[in-house]
């Protein structure tokens, strides 16, 4: 069998959708696709997603924005239409949307807080799955890639905790389910990343007191402690291992999630 080269820019003309690609780990993976000859539909709510995208097509890049809410159905359903209509097919789908609203133990959770992080870090992967494998079917492939988390393992964050779990799991019954279809599905389990100030937050309210602040930094603490490594990762150090995953690489890899945690297994 002749060995697989891979010369060149890993992802020339391969259409990539991804989301929550307005700051942090999403901005920072659709640049280096860009970098790699990637055509982009770069997706999140925010209207700071246009600036993003137009610096990117000031370098020439092919690349849209799409701005939805992916908690609803209806979000990942235009964003899936958009991009065929104006790309004519998806390549790879890389799931970033999520991350963790409330740090404090369960039993201060409340109802509504716990949907809330379910919404948030559960629902746009599982929407955006269902939204873009119709096209992957009638294509004959795709590759989408779950941003998870080693927060599986971790304390003041279960019901986050918890979505990133579903996340996995939905990772490896989606391979089982649709490998037929010459379709990947693979999640890199983030760990601590350290970014830049969010220009616009996930809505994580402040500490008001000593308590509170207290919960705060044990979960930091934790985090820190799980991690061989004793640091959190760079933005550079995530978008990495998401894009190895997306790329013919790992053209053998599928039904796996990758720990990208400093040696925190989640």
């Amino acid at each position: 069998m002749t060995p697989q080269r891979f010369d060149g820019p890993r992802f020339q003309d391969r259409v990539m959708v991804i989301t929550g690609a307005a700051q942090g780990i999403g901005q920072r993976v659709a640049e280096r696709a860009a970098a790699e000859g990637a055509r982009l539909a770069l997706v999140d709510r925010a209207d700071l997603i246009h600036e993003v995208v137009a610096k990117l097509v000031e370098q020439g890049v092919d690349a849209i924005a799409v701005q939805a809410d992916l908690e609803t159905w209806e979000g990942a359903e235009d964003v899936m239409a958009q991009s065929v209509e104006h790309f004519g097919r998806i390549d790879i789908l890389i799931n970033n949307v999520g991350g963790a609203i409330n740090f404090k133990p369960f039993t201060e959770f409340s109802e509504s807080e716990i949907v809330a992080e379910v919404q948030r870090s559960l629902m746009p992967t599982l929407w955006c799955c269902r939204a873009v494998l119709p096209t992957f079917v009638a294509q004959g492939g795709g590759v989408i890639v779950n941003v998870s988390s080693v927060a599986t393992r971790g304390i003041h964050r279960i019901p986050y905790s918890a979505a990133k779990g579903g996340v996995n799991a939905l990772t490896e019954s989606l391979a089982f389910e649709y490998a037929e279809h010459g379709i990947r599905v693979v999640a890199a389990g983030v760990g601590g990343t350290e970014a830049p100030p969010r220009k616009i937050s996930r809505g994580t309210p402040e500490p008001r007191n000593d308590t509170e602040r207290a919960w705060f930094q044990a979960h930091i603490d934790q985090t820190k402690q799980s991690c061989l490594m004793q640091r959190y990762g760079t933005l550079d150090e995530m978008a990495a291992p998401i894009l190895f995953l997306a790329s013919d690489e790992a053209s053998y890899i599928t039904g796996s999630v990758l720990p990208v945690g400093g040696g925190d297994q989640g």
